[in-house]
């Protein structure tokens, strides 16, 4: 079982700000999210396949707990709230597909795969994909 459990800092990001456009977030809120997003830190805890999952900026830390398989409480990055479910996709990759709980939206998903030193953090918003890549800190 692949080991996810670390302290992460932010060493890319591509295309954070076109992800949020499509969720509809304004054009200032975005800016904002965007300059705090890129020194995003990330500190995950894992027992098997139970996940914790904190990340921090300036502007807002989220948490998520989950166990692969089971269905669970989530925010999208814009805040709405959904339930998600988290599996494996690949021996390293966590894919976690969310749905509304109420009102409209892009689909939304996100996944994290360790690739050799490097956790890579895709979030989807319909055909629109954000791609973070972390590094141990």
């Amino acid at each position: 079982m692949p080991n996810f459990e670390g302290t992460w800092k932010m060493k890319s990001s591509h295309n954070f700000e076109e992800l949020l456009k499509v969720l509809g977030v304004n054009a200032m809120l975005r800016k904002v999210a965007s300059t705090a997003a890129a020194k995003a830190h990330v500190e995950i805890r894992q027992n098997g396949e139970h996940f914790y999952i904190k990340t921090s900026t300036s502007v807002r830390t989220t948490e998520i707990n989950f166990l692969i398989g089971e269905e669970y409480n989530e925010e999208t990055v814009d805040g709405r709230k959904c339930k998600s479910l988290a599996t494996w996709e690949t021996d390293n990759k966590i894919y976690c597909k969310q749905t509304l709980l109420s009102g409209n939206g892009p689909k939304t998903f996100w996944s994290r795969e360790l690739k050799g030193d490097e956790l890579v953090l895709i979030f989807g918003a319909d055909d629109v994909i954000c791609t973070r890549i972390y590094i141990r800190a």
